[in-house]
């Protein structure tokens, strides 16, 4: 087995390095630096012409996409230590929906309200009626995710997955960027803190 992991701090790419900790699996990290533009030369436009991480290589394969690396890394190393469901089993059915889910649809309507709020978009690209709609749509989105979690310690059910940890990685960026108020969706709180309390998860919490 070989990895190579292609990542930067305070990106997608956090999320993927949580798995591989996660995992246990021995892997070599190249820290790719985004602001001098390393992400743009021909050898790492080689592995993905997107120009982005994160990027693996497994085995001599490169791939992108966090969620197509999360899949790939939970049904390839994840059955057998129990972070990912066994294939085909309802519980696999349902860390797919929720993965996706957590980085399409939560993850589509957090970075719509910071796309036209955030202090890092230049005004003029504001538009104060979509991030009213986004903000709506997100908390939502978090009442349906803690009615999910009613009675289950985990998304699938009482066991800790992967995409436990990729929701919960993109849920703690976006409630430090949206700063919405959770105190009264205690099922939301409590998982929450089931899952930063994880070793490998005490590095990707941001500064307050």
């Amino acid at each position: 087995m070989s990895i190579t992991f292609y990542h930067s701090a305070q990106s997608n790419a956090d999320r993927i390095r949580i798995s591989l900790v996660e995992l246990g699996l021995p892997h070599e990290t190249v820290t790719v630096n985004l602001r001098a533009g390393e992400q743009k030369k021909p050898e790492f436009l080689a592995l993905n012409p997107n120009g982005m991480v994160p990027t693996i290589v497994i085995d001599g394969t490169p791939m992108f996409e966090s969620v197509a690396i999360q899949i790939a890394l939970g049904e390839r190393y994840g059955v057998e230590n129990g972070l990912w469901p066994q294939l085909g089993s309802p519980e696999h059915l349902q860390a797919l929906t929720w993965l996706i889910w957590g980085q399409v649809t939560l993850g589509g309507a957090m970075n719509q309200y910071m796309q036209n709020s955030s202090d890092w978009i230049p005004k003029e690209r504001h538009n104060a009626a979509a991030a009213e709609y986004a903000l709506g749509e997100f908390k939502r989105l978090l009442g349906i995710l803690d009615g999910r979690l009613d009675g289950r310690d985990y998304i699938t059910g009482s066991q800790f997955t992967l995409a436990d940890c990729d929701l919960a990685s993109v849920l703690g960026w976006g409630l430090y960027m949206v700063k919405v108020d959770i105190s009264a969706m205690s099922n939301l709180q409590a998982w929450l803190g089931r899952i930063n309390a994880r070793p490998s998860f005490a590095r990707e919490q941001p500064a307050s």
